[in-house]
């Protein structure tokens, strides 16, 4: 059974329950979701779920079954192959000295990153991207010291019409 990386996008009701439902489908499968972002979508009422998972094909073609029989479910899509994909991370990174806290930053400039607070031992750093962007940017820090990490998971969104 050979897994390949999927990305689902889903058109869901806003209601109560309904991510429950949606990742007890893939959990009941044995796939294990590698990150779920939920959030509103463009029509009231209605949320838009992004979903990436390592699943054989045929499975995800039987959860997808599935999931199109759930009320709540609208619309999905597998936008696996034409998408943008982004990410969100905050990684707050200890400052040893002065030296460090310009070369931190300077990787931040090249890495388009933000820095969104400041203290005298610590800073907070935002970057967006790809995840392949945010995990060169967090190894260049680890000499550093990070003290904490968080990331969003992967949202994404078809591209063209």
């Amino acid at each position: 059974m050979t897994f390949e990386y999927h990305v689902i996008s889903t058109l869901v009701e806003d209601r109560p329950g309904v991510l429950q439902k949606v990742a007890g489908l893939f959990n009941r499968r044995g796939f294990n979701i590698d990150s779920i972002t939920v959030g509103e979508s463009e029509v009231e009422g209605l949320s838009r779920m992004v979903i990436s998972v390592h699943a054989d094909k045929k499975g995800l073609e039987q959860v997808t079954k599935q999931l199109n029989k759930l009320v709540d479910v609208i619309k999905i899509k597998d936008i696996t192959k034409n998408a943008v994909k982004r990410e969100l991370c905050l990684v707050k990174v200890n400052i040893p000295n002065e030296k460090a806290r310009a070369e931190i930053m300077q990787y931040s400039n090249i890495f388009r990153a933000k820095i969104v607070d400041v203290t005298e031992e610590t800073l907070i750093i935002e970057l967006t991207g790809d995840k392949e962007k945010i995990d060169a940017f967090i190894s260049l820090l680890k000499g550093y010291g990070i003290k904490k990490i968080s990331r969003t998971g992967l949202t994404a969104m078809a591209r063209g019409v």
